[in-house]
């Protein structure tokens, strides 16, 4: 058994939330986190971005059925002591939402809820101060999800046995989206650089769109974190409409963004008729951890279009959700800046750590949201991966893969749940995704016991 910084989850849970922080003496508004035990890698000082957000925080998640953490011990028992898997975040929620909610559950009463003008006008006032994006409110519809709503899209557009084109690798939840609409993926497996960057084939994308009547756009792109270019953008709108293939633009994280990189909506594009060709997608779930409370929204400059979705989406909304998706939108911009820069911290620390201290295994921070996406394929090589996988399917395992033995070697030897790069489609064999948005020592410790661990391998 390698040397993993073992401990007890819930007394580093109970002791970081409130030792994690020591101020850095001569340091203005600097601190850094202490480990806990001794540390073999040096720890470079994390200012905290305000005095009045405290990100590293250790806040307890395990026991309140959350999927990220309470899932992970069901699958591999009480040995995970970081659940790195499904995006969601492990800070407490800005104080603006807490409050919100506060306030309108003093009112006991829960009767049917009227949605006011002022639900839509947050929305379209967010696209504007953040993206120059201008909204008409009265486009913005609501939906129980981003799933809810691109599936009434593809129920619109693409009738059952249809094809949808999807830049592979993508996010393991549209596989989901096609199966419920039975509708057929067209990959177009995205081309990576020896440094780990991602572009289009174009050449196939186009083959690929000639078929389709959608295209689902990942951007910021989960799990690659690529942020496309307007240049790319277009491309593709072009290609789209040429086809006459409705784009379908996810932009759920797009509000996570690296310091140097920029995102660029896919309705902020100067040709009118390729944004004309799309709807937009996004919530306010990823960036403020509300996925819970059930509220996401479509908007589109095409009222042809957008009528055709709505008259195949339906959304019962709860009032909590929406208050506090109001909350966030009108008053949590300062809470999400902070945010930011701490998150951009945690990719820093990670991709420096990796290279340092994981042999076999590399990745490159990405552009967009908080996950890392590491290559493995060396490493699962080192411990037989791909031999262990073809075993246990001859063994009668039909579901079992190298990614999925590389999940297990993780979660069993330091504790640390990864998802399988296998489940995000075409491209993702060889590859695990992590998830950042976590006070810096959990990353720590998750990425010290990997460290352990493979040195042991």
């Amino acid at each position: 058994m390698p040397k993993t910084q073992r401990f007890s989850r819930r007394n580093f849970l109970r002791r970081a939330g409130s030792t994690a922080l020591v101020g850095v003496a001569g340091t203005a508004g600097a601190s850094r986190l202490v480990a806990h035990t001794a540390a073999p890698h040096p720890r470079p000082l994390l200012a905290l971005p305000s005095d009045d957000y405290d990100f590293n925080e250790v806040y307890d998640r395990v026991g309140t059925d959350s999927v990220r953490w309470d899932r992970a011990i069901d699958q591999f028992g009480d040995n995970i002591v970081a659940g790195m898997g499904v995006a969601d975040m492990d800070f407490r929620a800005a104080p603006c939402i807490t409050q919100a909610l506060a306030e309108r559950c003093a009112h006991e009463n829960w009767g049917y809820m009227h949605r006011p003008a002022a639900y839509a006008e947050a929305v379209a006032e967010w696209e504007h101060r953040r993206y120059g994006v201008e909204v008409d409110p009265s486009t913005v519809v609501f939906t129980t999800g981003v799933h809810p709503g691109l599936i009434g899209a593809l129920h619109t557009f693409s009738p059952p046995g249809t094809s949808v084109v999807l830049n592979t690798p993508t996010y393991s939840g549209f596989y989901t989206d096609l199966r419920f609409t039975r509708t057929v993926t067209s990959d177009n497996p995205m081309i990576v650089d020896a440094g780990g960057r991602y572009s289009i084939d174009f050449d196939d994308f186009e083959r690929r769109a000639r078929r389709c009547n959608t295209f689902i756009l990942c951007n910021p792109q989960n799990p690659t974190g690529n942020c496309w270019s307007a240049e790319d953008l277009t491309r593709m709108g072009e290609i789209c409409l040429k086809h006459r293939v409705v784009v379908l633009a996810d932009e759920i994280h797009r509000d996570f963004v690296t310091k140097g990189s920029t995102f660029t909506p896919f309705a902020s594009l100067p040709d009118r008729d390729i944004v004309d060709n799309s709807l937009t997608f996004s919530s306010a779930s990823k960036s403020f951890s509300l996925a819970a409370m059930k509220v996401a929204w479509f908007h589109s400059t095409n009222r042809d279009l957008l009528e055709r979705v709505k008259s195949n989406t339906r959304a019962d909304l709860s009032t909590l959700g929406m208050v506090a998706t109001r909350a966030a939108l009108t008053e949590g911009a300062p809470w999400l800046d902070d945010l930011l820069a701490y998150l951009d911290a945690n990719h820093d620390y990670a991709q420096a750590f990796i290279r340092d201290n994981l042999p076999g295994i590399r990745h490159r921070k990405g552009q967009g949201t908080y996950l890392a996406w590491l290559n493995v394929r060396d490493f699962a090589d080192r411990i037989g991966a791909r031999e262990t996988a073809a075993r246990e399917v001859a063994e009668g395992d039909a579901d079992m893969n190298a990614e999925k033995v590389v999940q297990r070697w993780f979660a069993e030897r330091s504790g640390v749940f990864l998802n399988p790069g296998s489940n995000y489609g075409t491209g993702g064999d060889g590859y695990m995704r992590m998830n950042l948005a976590s006070p810096r020592a959990i990353v720590e410790r998750a990425l010290d016991n990997m460290a352990a661990a493979v040195s042991e391998a």
